[in-house]
């Protein structure tokens, strides 16, 4: 059975405006609540803001970004989410592009399979009260938490390409996807995780796709919603090389084409309810145990209430 949950479809700037979707979240079936990296209202923050508001609901991070926290400061902030909403928190990481990297760190990751190794590994034993001894190639952790009761904490990581992939399959407990096909994530992704993780001799991650998706509407044209929602993610070299890996013809379009061209390759899920309910089975079928409705373009494009008139059809379809 799949689950599914919810994004956050813009950065907040004011706490309050996460309560209405916190509050879709627990009078739903959905199952949790999901952000990723905020430059406002950073997450965490706004999370624990919801949970003193009486919206205590399970919360991802989808995905914060290394070069912005060391592994301590990681694992304390995941630690004190789970402990402020009550609920086991999916705390997922991710290098950033290498753009990102050069200006935060002075320089990129050599290796981002290697940094995001040593990040998780750090994370998992700081959060398993173990005293941690760690002098990687990025970086040095010689601290223990504080032992503490508190509901568990998933680890998470971005993943891509088939080597990120691997490395969820070795140290994560649950590999998440943005913008991936689910024909990409059937015959790329979880052949990787999977053989990772018999290698690693551990269970596999559970898989959750954050999946883009508008139902549609008089008016308004599919590919400017696809365009509102993933503009930024078609500048990203490592995006790009994901969707040609998946198929998706980005490469030399236009903005409107490469728009065009998520939907057909399915990265961009929109359609009647019907249609966008189908699209959206493909994910389940192909192995993937959560989907995260993201209604980030319906939001830009058309508003917050066509936002939340879109995942109330939607949810209310796929969860009965």
């Amino acid at each position: 059975m799949t689950d599914y949950s919810v994004l956050v479809p813009f950065l907040p700037r004011r706490p309050e405006q996460l309560l209405p979707y916190a509050a879709l979240v627990n009078w739903t079936r959905a199952e949790r609540l999901w952000q990723g990296q905020a430059l406002l209202i950073e997450p965490h923050q706004g999370f624990a803001y919801a949970a003193g508001a009486g919206f205590r609901v399970p919360a991802g991070l989808g995905v914060t970004l290394m070069p912005f926290r060391h592994p301590y400061e990681a694992a304390l902030q995941a630690r004190s989410l789970a402990m402020a909403t009550g609920h086991p928190a999916i705390a997922g990481f991710g290098p950033g592009a290498r753009s990102l990297q050069q200006g935060i760190l002075g320089a990129p990751y050599r290796s981002p399979l290697t940094a995001a190794r040593e990040y998780l590994t750090a994370v998992r034993a700081l959060l398993s009260g173990k005293v941690v001894r760690l002098d990687g190639e990025y970086f040095t952790v010689h601290a223990q938490l504080p032992p503490a009761a508190a509901p568990e904490v998933k680890l998470g990581l971005g993943v891509l390409r088939p080597g990120m992939a691997g490395v969820a399959g070795e140290l994560a407990d649950v590999a998440i996807t943005w913008l991936t096909p689910a024909a990409y994530i059937r015959d790329t992704l979880l052949p990787a995780i999977r053989k990772s993780a018999v290698e690693a001799g551990r269970p596999a991650p559970t898989v959750t796709a954050i999946v883009p998706v508008a139902l549609e509407r008089p008016g308004t044209d599919p590919a400017e919603v696809a365009l509102a929602s993933n503009a930024a993610h078609l500048q990203g070299p490592h995006y790009l090389d994901m969707l040609r890996r998946a198929g998706v013809h980005v490469h030399g379009s236009s903005p409107q084409d490469a728009a065009r061209a998520l939907i057909k390759g399915g990265a961009f899920v929109s359609g009647d309810l019907d249609t966008v309910c189908a699209e959206l089975d493909r994910y389940r079928e192909a192995g993937v145990d959560e989907v995260v409705l993201n209604v980030t373009g319906v939001y830009k494009a058309c508003g917050h209430q066509a936002a939340m008139d879109d995942l109330k059809q939607i949810l209310a379809a796929v969860t009965r």
